[in-house]
């Protein structure tokens, strides 16, 4: 299935779903509260809006997986043999707050793992994507692509930059930099929202993302494919196996990127 899948149609659906996002940035926009007391806008709407469609009109039989969509029953979904996973906008506040770090998330995923992923950032128009076996990528605007390839393990360096969210740092991680420090190593903190942080880490921009705090599998797909193709690992924090997609359970367990 996936060598059928058109990576340059997925590129256009998120540039596509980004300005439909980036119509609504520009107003004095309304910010509805979920029933998870998260945000939600009508660029939310109209990203997810554009990313169905698009889907559905070039892959009509593969099912979708969306934060602004009910989720099929996990006794419908157990069987799917692939997905789209999509994020519309992941990190609707940093969308409110207007500071650009804000994402577009498509991501395929087959036997609970994503093996193909979209992560657009409209503002700068970064974007990245990788395909199972084809690397992973990142262009800039009109840009020359430039393949991502990670870095050395954060464990072999003296001097170590982490990343983590610029609205959900956590006494945990907190403790996971102290402890960095407490080996000897110079710690250089990088915040940064949304899906970005597991895309700062492929391009090796940054060298570990742990994320102990919660998230749910549409926050992470796309840009843990990326991050895969990089040659990095996206693991979970306390059993150090892959983390897998497509559970009963929809949230994450926490997981660091390395």
């Amino acid at each position: 299935m996936i060598e059928k899948i058109s990576i340059e149609g997925i590129k256009d659906i998120s540039i596509k779903a980004g300005a439909a996002i980036m119509e609504v940035y520009g107003t004095d926009f309304e910010v509805d509260v979920k029933s998870d007391d998260s945000p939600l806008t009508e660029a939310d709407r109209r990203s997810n809006t554009v990313i169905v469609a698009g889907l559905s009109e070039l892959y009509p039989n593969i099912p979708i997986l969306s934060e602004e969509m009910e989720a099929a029953d996990y006794s419908t979904r157990r069987d799917w043999d692939y997905f789209w996973l999509i994020d519309p906008l992941d990190g609707t506040k940093e969308f409110v707050k207007k500071n650009g770090e804000f994402t577009v998330n498509i991501a395929l995923v087959s036997g609970g793992v994503p093996v193909l992923g979209v992560v657009y950032q409209p503002v700068g128009e970064n974007l990245f994507w990788a395909k199972q076996g084809e690397g992973a990528w990142k262009s800039v605007a009109d840009a020359t692509s430039v393949k991502l390839e990670g870095g050395p393990h954060y464990s072999t360096l003296t001097e170590v930059t982490v990343v983590a969210s610029r609205s959900h740092l956590s006494d945990d991680v907190r403790k996971f930099v102290a402890g960095l420090k407490e080996e000897g190593k110079k710690v250089e903190f990088l915040s940064a929202g949304s899906s970005l942080k597991l895309c700062l880490v492929a391009e090796g921009s940054a060298d570990v993302y742990p994320r102990l705090g919660p998230t749910m599998e549409w926050d992470t797909g796309a840009a843990h494919a990326v991050a895969a193709e990089a040659n990095r690992r996206v693991t979970n924090y306390e059993t150090g196996e892959p983390l897998r997609y497509n559970k009963e359970n929809l949230l994450n367990p926490f997981f660091i990127v390395q």
